[in-house]
Formats: structure tokens, sequence, C-alpha cells
């Protein structure tokens, strides 16, 4: 039951992430800092997130924020699925040398991380295939640069994911325009992933994954239609319960039609507080009003 419990959880996290998009703020919780802290070899590991370990002991797998570096295998579908995006992204044709490229940011993160480094995290959860869970962190190398800026300015990572201030007190929103400068940067000198950019197909093939994007989320869109009511409901008579199976009534809207009736036609809703004519048409379908 606990595990059924997590993945609803999971489920509705990544469903947040697909709809809003883009770099989103990761938990407000204050970041705890862990210094001296060492890398650990483990199968989990790739370029953005790794397992470290602190005062001699595993601290946990410490997913970066801010960036996503391409994947090192493609043992799923869901990966096969996401090199195929990053490939995209970076104009790349080939989709084995996005994975070449995914084990060369791996072997550059444990060349940075051999020595000593500090890592700030909130223990923020970070989903992900690792079966131990990882937690969205910041990581300090040793001489004081910021690994995610790393990866970015050598090419081997794109401005993607959860973002939140960082420890040194510079806004999300500042850290996104500043790793999107050194990705233009890289861009420019070719570096890392960039050297194999096909600048005529960039623009095409990102074009490609826009409209797969549109579509699943048309798809999605579609199948939460097939969850509303399976029948109307009578404005009079149905239970808080059932008003909220509808999309876009909550708790609180439920209750202020629940406190309006009765109600003499569907119309009335519009005099229900929080309902406006946009959201009248979208509910209204769902509603009759029963015969005394």
């Amino acid at each position: 039951m606990k595990k059924f419990i997590l993945s609803i959880i999971r489920f509705l996290f990544i469903t947040a992430v697909l709809m809003f998009g883009g770099i989103l703020p990761s938990f407000a919780a204050d970041l705890q800092m862990f210094s001296n802290a060492r890398l650990i070899n483990d199968p989990a590991n790739d370029g953005d997130s790794f397992l470290v370990e602190a005062d001699g002991k595993p601290l946990q797998i410490i997913r970066l924020y801010f960036v996503d570096c391409p994947e090192t295998s493609t043992g799923s579908m869901s990966d096969a699925q996401r090199v195929r995006e990053q490939a995209r992204y970076f104009g790349l044709s080939d989709a084995a040398r996005t994975i070449h490229f995914g084990n060369e940011a791996k072997t550059f993160v444990e060349r940075i991380l051999a020595k000593p480094f500090t890592v700030h995290t909130a223990f923020a959860n970070a989903l992900g295939r690792s079966s131990e869970g990882r937690v969205y962190g910041f990581i300090t190398t040793a001489d004081g640069n910021d690994m995610a800026s790393l990866l970015v300015k050598n090419g081997f990572a794109r401005t993607h994911g959860i973002g939140r201030k960082t420890p040194d007190g510079v806004s999300r929103d500042e850290m996104v325009e500043r790793l999107r400068d050194f990705e233009i940067s890289a861009m420019l000198k070719r570096a890392g992933i960039w050297s194999e950019s096909d600048p005529d197909r960039i623009a095409e093939l990102r074009a490609n994954q826009r409209s797969e994007d549109r579509e699943l989320k048309e798809l999605q869109n579609q199948a939460k239609k097939t969850q509303s009511p399976k029948s109307m409901l009578d404005l009079n008579t149905a239970s808080k319960k059932e008003l909220q199976s509808i999309k876009g009534i909550g708790p609180i809207l439920a209750e202020r039609i629940i406190a309006g009736r009765p109600y003499r036609t569907v119309d009335d809703l519009l005099k229900v507080k929080g309902i406006s004519p946009k959201k009248f048409e979208t509910i209204r379908p769902y509603f009759f009003v029963g015969k005394k």
C-alpha cells in the first residue's frame, strides 16, 4: 500500500511538471550544508545525479538543480524517449552519440569531483529511476565552482529542470539566465555535445519535439475527459464528492454549490461565487436539474 501511495504522489508531481514545463521552483525548505563530501561509485551515477557520502557515510543520490545531462543508456522506453528528446535539443541526428556524450559527462563529473566537495541540499525529492531515491542539491567543487555551471559551460548539459535560490543567494530566475548564457557560449565554442550539433537541422529537430509534446499533451487532455462523471449530475442532489469529480470544482466551490441550492436551472450556477462565465461553460455539460 505504501509503495502504491508513493507512486500516486510521483505521478501527480510529474503531471504538474508536464503541465507547467520549464524550470520549476523546488520546495522552499532551508538548505543544509555537508562539507568534505566524496563521490561514491554507483551504477546509478550519471552526469547530473550521483551517490555521495559525507562524514564517511552515504548521504544520498544527489540530483543537480537546474541542469540535465544526456542519458548514459536506454534501458527502458522512457529512457529511449528521453534520449531522443535530448538528441533533438542538441541538434544530434544520431541518438547513439547522445548516449556517448552522456557517458562523457559522467566521466567529466568523476574527474572534477575526485577531490572533496561541498553539498547543499534541502532533501527535496527528485523523481528518477533509482530505487534508492534521489534528492535535489547543489555541489560546490574543491575549487569553489558550481558543478551545474561547469557542466553547461563545457557543453555537457542543458539548462533544464527544477531550480531554486542558490546557496550564495542567487535567485532562481537569475541563475536560469546565467546558465542560459553559459549554454549559448558553449554552443558558439562548439564545446562538448555542441561539437557535433547540426546547425542546419537543429531548428527542425526541436520543432519535431515540440510537435510531439503537443500531441502528448492533447492525449493527456483526452484522458482527463474520460475521468469525468459517466453520467450527468443532478445539481440539487449531487454529493460533495460527486461535484469534485468534475474538473475545475474543488472542495470550496463544491460547498458553495451545495449552499446555493435549490436551483431552478443549470444557468443559476452563474450566481455562485467563483463560477465565471468561462468556468460555467466548462462545467455546464455535466449538470441537469431534476424534477421535484
